[in-house]
Order: structure tokens, then C-alpha cells, then sequence
């Protein structure tokens, strides 16, 4: 959210790429399972940052109903796997739902349903291209901690949700979600590793490069 653009032109960026109908039926069972997708804005976003990458390797925390792991795939290199954790069954199985809708192949994902703090460290150092977050907000500052040394160098880290709604900015707001939120924008602008960017596209997107 952008409360201080002028009216109408958060609405002209959101609607900057129309979505097609395999994304919107994505969007709306995210809705349904009451799961927030990522807005159109941040979707082509995470498209273009896995096509500059020409990754192979995807990591997404939290996979919804699919809507971002669709936009993923479809930067991605065409034998890039996506690997997407979630701790709802009925989110992972909507997405697997979105996949073949898009006719994606069933070797290009790996679903894995757990606690991402529990499957992350079981995955390979310096392994990936791209991370995404959209997961549990509290949880942030420690998935920061494992998307660092999973990344590959020039790989790209990136957190949704960031401006949680301008929040962020409220002195007066020390609810935990939203000093998670502050305090792994913190850790990344601090990072010597990490070159970061602040985007202000849907809620907020953060995303930083690995340099070593």
C-alpha cells in the first residue's frame, strides 16, 4: 500500500500487465482459502527478477494457492524447479490444482508440506537463485538467516509484505508481526553481503542480491 500516491495511480501500476485467466483463477481460491496472494504488481516482479536470473533453482516460502509460484515459473528457466513450502494442506493443494491448469509439468515443483524452519535447513548451501517470502511475518528475521546461505552468489532474496499496510512507519505500533517486518528490513539493509532495494509495489517488496 502506497496510502500518500496520488488517487488512481496505485491502481494504474497494479493494472500495469493484465492478468490472464489461469492467474486469476489462482487469485480468487487464494481468496477463498483466505490465503492473500501477492497483487499483480509484485507477481510481474517476482516474473521478471526469475527471468534476468534465468533461475533454475527456486525456493518460495509460503506457497498459497499457486498465483506466486505461477509468476515464478514463468520467469524461470524452462527445466527450473520451483520448490515451495507450506504448512497447509489445502493451500498446497490448490496450487498443485493451479499447476496443472497451466499445464506445468509435475517434475518442475517440489511441494513440501512442513514448517519452513524445519525444511530449510535441509536444503543445499548456496543452492538457489531466488528465494521468496510470503509466509508467517514473525518468522522473517530467521528466514532471512537460511535465504542468505541458500542463495548462490548474484542470487536474489526477496520479502513480501514489508510495508504491512504502512504500519511499519507507525512508532506507536509494536504489534510482533509488524516488528518482524522492521527488523529483517533492518538485517538486510545491514547485511555487508546483501545489496537491497525497497520497492513500493502492492504491500511492499524487498529484494536484495547476494554478492558473495
Amino acid at each position: 500500500m502506497t496510502p500518500e500516491w496520488p488517487a488512481g495511480l496505485r491502481d494504474y501500476v497494479e493494472d500495469y500487465l493484465a492478468e490472464d485467466e489461469t492467474l486469476s483463477a489462482a487469485r480468487a481460491r487464494g481468496r477463498e482459502l483466505g490465503c492473500v496472494p501477492i497483487g499483480p504488481a509484485g507477481g510481474a516482479a517476482l516474473q521478471f527478477l526469475a527471468t534476468a536470473l534465468q533461475a533454475k533453482a527456486v525456493v518460495e516460502i509460503g506457497t498459497g494457492a499457486g498465483l506466486s509460484g505461477l509468476y515464478l515459473l514463468r520467469g524461470m528457466a524452462q527445466d527450473g524447479v520451483l520448490t515451495s513450502i507450506d504448512v497447509q494442506p489445502e493451500h498446497q493443494a490448490a496450487a498443485r490444482q493451479a499447476f496443472a491448469g497451466a499445464g506445468v509439468a509435475p517434475g518442475r515443483t517440489r511441494l513440501i508440506m512442513g514448517s519452513a524452519l524445519d525444511v530449510l535447513p535441509r536444503l543445499t548451501d548456496s543452492g538457489y537463485d531466488l528465494i521468496f517470502v510470503d509466509a508467517l511475518k514473525t518468522e522473517y528475521p530467521a528466514y532471512y538467516e537460511h535465504g542468505v546461505r541458500l542463495l548462490r552468489p548474484g542470487g536474489v532474496l526477496a520479502f513480501d509484505n514489508v510495508l504491512w499496510g504502512g504500519r511499519v512507519v507507525d512508532p506507536n505500533d509494536q504489534e510482533p508481526h509488524t516488528n518482524a517486518l522492521r527488523e529483517v528490513t533492518r538485517l538486510v539493509k545491514d547485511d555487508d553481503r546483501l545489496v537491497p532495494v525497497l520497492l513500493p509495489i502492492g504491500d511492499g517488496l524487498l529484494v536484495a542480491a547476494k554478492t558473495a
